[in-house]
């Protein structure tokens, strides 16, 4: 006779019917047996690779907090607890358990669903996060409006070892943990998995912290000592003595010297010890940390291997793991990191930056070849410009790459200790312009209008792979602030051309043409150069020009354009206000010229997710909006 055990026995009768299908809104976790969340997490992580193969997304992240998740959503209340995810990019589990299984492959489409979280999507989402380090931060504001209005609602930061490198997780730490407002920080560290014999003491210790009759106990004896002769001398030993054997036993003291009770280290796919802690927590007061580890890509045995790899990924085969190949034209990130790895070999003050991105912006061969000049300051943008400053006044030229959307939190940083001292630091902006399927976060659609009013900086905005590597050997050679910009694009060409001279502040003049003109910023070259040959099948013969420089601006060029054509168009992938199309129309009005100057680029809004060319074809700036908004300004001009 066969015997089953009982865990077998229940997965072969709940796998008739999958525990996911039971869930179609927040709470509904609830309903759900505690022994049989295990078997759920296994389910999400199946439907997760399933969809995420198809539509790409932040992989290895979110397969390492499924276990984290279920335990936050079986104690709290999603619809009322505020949970605030730092980044964001991990809150997959999160939406399906709030009601969004069911669109779930709609994931970071346009049209569907964010893969970040937004409270116009879910009243579960508790703010729009896309950027790191800031839960903290957030997750106090909303604590203390909180204690305002006499609400009851918990708090959850929920934060990754990562994000620790940012400054401003350290000030929200600071500010928090000596406010003693009731706050729940969750630390999730995927940096290594939990060494049993910590485990085992940690996971005793917190049992004694956290239980009622030790905290009453505790509370009692300072109240007895209070009332005794020395009895404060007593208490101050006892509490020497009890700081001693934290910082001996206590991994988080760091925490607890800021304000903070530790809890951890905790297994973080543990989902009865997570609940356990989760429950007991309820009724402790002030500002309480868990330190919780987890296996980034946990139950995906590629992620678990290469999680970096697998952190975002494209479409990709689960059965391989490898990335579905549409196309194998070379990227801008690698012109760039193959273009610096080259210089650097014949000048050795050439040094590089990143925040974390060592992959993403190109820099892996540069790591490997000149490891004593790379330089990842972890997420910390505003410190990795300050440190390519301190860098760059002892002689180094330093290339900061980062992605545009990321840079922004640097704007301080940019102006104050590199342009204002006019120092040779290189700020590589990759992602610049849509970026795609991230959405409002990420696009890179602001960093011309607020870097370009800077004084002493050079901003450059390579057409094409050709010029991108020009650009990159003239701005080493240079000796004052220089920007250049470029997108997540494939280069258009199937491979870099002869280098060309780059003549600081000089456009390219592609076409002499007359009455109308078109001035193309950056890689909106493509896209301009198909409304310029709709235009000449018309009939007409326009002035197509390639600015190159958004700043110093080729006022020669603005002359020459002007004295010609009646009609003048800019094109960018910037918003407006304070774009390209704003510096040149101030230079028309500056020079004393009266020609109406007309800009194509983005609204004073923030773009959704999608893909790029989706994204400019929604905006009118692909190339038929293009074409078609030219045609219909000139048609009006003649009309009126």
């Amino acid at each position: 006779m066969i015997v089953v055990r009982e865990t077998a026995l229940r997965k072969m009768v709940l796998n008739l019917k999958k525990l996911l299908d039971n869930i179609k809104k927040a709470n509904d976790i609830k309903n759900i047996s505690q022994k049989d969340l295990p078997i759920l997490a296994g389910e999400i992580r199946k439907f997760m690779l399933k969809n995420i193969s198809n539509t790409g997304g932040h992989l290895a992240s979110n397969l390492g907090v499924v276990e984290l998740t279920l335990a936050l959503h079986y104690c709290f209340e999603p619809e009322y607890d505020r949970i605030v995810w730092d980044v964001g990019h991990q809150a997959y589990t999160h939406k399906i358990l709030t009601g969004r299984k069911d669109i779930f492959n709609t994931l970071r489409q346009y049209g569907g669903l964010s893969g970040f979280p937004k409270p116009n999507e879910s009243v579960c989402d508790a703010f729009v996060t896309g950027h790191s380090s800031t839960s903290i931060s957030v997750a106090l504001g909303m604590a203390k409006a909180r204690d305002i209005t006499g609400g009851n609602e918990k708090i959850i930061a929920v934060i990754g070892d990562g994000s620790l490198t940012g400054g401003l997780a350290y000030e929200g730490l600071n500010n928090a943990g000596r406010s003693n407002t009731d706050i729940v920080v969750i630390l999730n560290d995927n940096q290594m998995s939990i060494g049993s014999n910590v485990g085992a003491v940690s996971k005793h210790l917190n049992d004694l912290r956290m239980d009622k009759a030790y905290l009453s106990a505790k509370e009692g004896v300072h109240k007895f000592l209070d009332k005794v002769p020395f009895g404060k001398k007593i208490d101050k030993a006892i509490e020497n003595i009890k700081d001693g054997l934290k910082y001996a036993l206590v991994s988080g003291i760091m925490f607890e010297e800021l304000g903070f009770r530790y809890i951890g280290p905790v297994d973080g796919h543990d989902i009865d010890e997570l609940i356990s802690i989760f429950n007991k927590i309820k009724d402790l007061k002030g500002p309480i940390i868990i330190h919780t580890k987890t296996i980034k890509g946990k139950g995906y045995r590629f992620a678990e291997k290469l999680p970096w790899q697998y952190h975002g990924v494209g479409e990709f085969d689960i059965k391989t793991g490898k990335t579905v190949k549409k196309q194998k034209n070379i990227s801008y990130s690698k012109v760039f990191g193959d273009t610096i790895t080259a210089l650097a070999e014949n000048n050795n003050k050439i040094v590089a930056v990143s925040a974390a991105m060592v992959s993403g912006t190109g820099l892996e061969n540069f790591k490997t070849k000149y490891p004593d000049r790379m330089f990842d300051v972890g997420i910390a943008e505003q410190h990795a410009v300050t440190f390519s400053a301190g860098m760059a006044i002892r002689g180094f030229i330093p290339f900061f790459a980062v992605y545009s959307t990321f840079l922004q939190r640097a704007y301080d940083e940019i102006l104050h200790d590199v342009c204002l001292q006019k120092l040779h630091v290189i700020l590589a902006i990759d992602r610049a312009g849509i970026v795609g399927a991230d959405g409002e976060t990420h696009q890179g659609i602001f960093d011309i209008s607020f870097i370009a009013h800077m004084p002493n900086i050079v901003f450059m905005a390579p057409s094409n792979g050709t010029e991108l590597k020009s650009m990159i050997i003239r701005a080493a050679e240079m000796d004052c602030p220089v920007a250049i910009r470029y997108p997540r694009e494939s280069i258009p060409e199937k491979e870099i051309k002869t280098l060309i001279d780059i003549e600081i502040g000089k456009a390219e003049t592609i076409n002499e043409g007359n009455k109308i003109a078109i001035i193309c910023c950056g890689t909106m070259i493509e896209k301009c150069q198909y409304a310029f040959d709709k235009l000449k099948t018309d009939g007409y013969n326009p002035m197509f020009v390639n600015a190159r420089f958004i700043k110093p601006l080729d006022i020669e060029m603005v002359k020459n354009v002007c004295s010609k054509c009646d009609y003048v168009f800019t094109v960018e992938d910037n918003v407006l206000t304070g774009g390209f199309g704003s510096i040149f129309k101030n230079a028309v009005n500056a020079i004393g010229f009266k020609n109406f100057v007309y800009s194509f680029g983005f609204d004073d809004k923030f773009i959704e997710q999608g893909t790029r060319e989706q994204l400019f074809e929604a905006n009118g700036i692909d190339g038929e909006g293009i074409y078609k908004k030219i045609k219909a300004v000139i048609g009006r001009c003649k009309n009126g």
